[in-house]
């Protein structure tokens, strides 16, 4: 996934329809969490099982979702300055360090 390329394409979105104003931090955290809770609600009610097996229109529906979560988060990222790859690898090693623990680095 190259992360610079999909914020260029994205800022031109933005830039193209005068969004630029309404994508502030706060904004864009809330439009992630709508649309997480959108992706929530795709298996609200649904067995475990189910959840593993869904049909393929809500399996094309919860990869939209998911879509949408990761566009608002590199567009967060590019407004509060952040380097997405740099900030996920961090919190991936510090996971590693916490659940891993020595194991990981044997």
């Amino acid at each position: 996934m190259n992360l610079a390329e999909l914020t260029t394409r994205m800022h031109a979105i933005r830039d193209h329809n005068d969004w630029r104003k309404f994508h502030s931090p706060k904004n864009l955290a809330m439009a992630a969490s709508v649309e997480m809770a959108e992706l929530v609600e795709i298996f609200q009610w649904l067995t475990e099982q189910q959840s593993r097996q869904l049909p393929a229109g809500q399996l094309a529906h919860a990869g939209q979702e998911v879509g949408d979560i990761v566009l608002y988060l590199i567009l967060l990222c590019a407004e509060l300055g952040l380097d997405m790859e740099h900030v996920v690898r961090a919190k991936l090693a510090d996971n590693e360090n916490r659940f891993l623990g020595a194991a990981h680095h044997e």
